[in-house]
């Protein structure tokens, strides 16, 4: 009796077992992607946007810098990155006009040339550590800080090359699983002699610090 017992509770335990293993293999809740389809994963982000720089390493300059900023970033989970960028910047924010007075002192016509001195241009190369997280729905935001080299040409500045570094952040809105806007802004510093600099001062370079910010696209992959 004891033996018919035990071998009817052993014939049980599967029909038991199984109606449970077939509610562990229901359907997902209704929205939500079946559990063995996960959203896609991507190492890199390449982004290119349009980008503005102010131009404060240059004496009596009235108006930033207008360029491209470009960079790619490596992420490595769902925090950090590396990101490397190359920005350059030509066309003056506005047009250059030139008026003509008259001094109250000698009477005599005075020309005054608003606008910046030069032809001057920027391009920064520059490395970045990145934190970003999720903040609400498809809007993630991110902080950076990096260093690498400025250049500014048209302006004869010394030296040609000055180390440059900074901090920076801002804001991207996920349209697609690959493709994003994005928007940021950065304060970075170098270091440039005054272009009126005697030899005596040995053209001594002094620190500069430009406001720059930029809105483009991002594609992951």
């Amino acid at each position: 009796m004891k033996r018919t017992l035990f071998r009817v509770l052993l014939a049980g335990i599967p029909a038991v077992l199984m109606p449970l293993t077939a509610m562990s293999q229901a359907a997902p809740a209704e929205g939500q992607p079946p559990a063995d389809q996960t959203a896609p994963s991507y190492r890199y982000e390449a982004y290119a946007g349009f980008g503005y720089s102010s131009l404060n390493q240059v004496n009596q300059s009235r108006y930033g810098l207008m360029g491209v900023d470009l960079a790619l970033t490596r992420d490595w989970g769902r925090f950090f990155g590396l990101a490397g960028k190359i920005n350059y910047y030509k066309p003056p924010l506005a047009l250059r006009t030139t008026t003509s007075t008259t001094s109250s002192a000698s009477g005599t016509p005075v020309t005054v040339t608003l606008g910046n001195p030069g032809d001057p241009s920027i391009y920064e190369v520059l490395v970045f550590p990145e934190i970003h997280a999720d903040i609400y729905g498809p809007v993630s935001g991110f902080f950076h800080g990096g260093m690498g080299v400025e250049h500014t040409g048209g302006e004869g500045e010394t030296p040609s090359l000055s180390f440059a570094g900074g901090l920076g952040g801002g804001l991207t809105w996920n349209l697609r699983p690959r493709f994003a806007i994005r928007a940021y802004g950065d304060r970075i510093g170098a270091s440039f002699s005054l272009r009126n600099n005697t030899p005596q001062e040995a053209y001594s370079p002094h620190r500069t610090w430009n406001a720059s910010g930029t809105i483009g696209l991002v594609y992951r992959f």
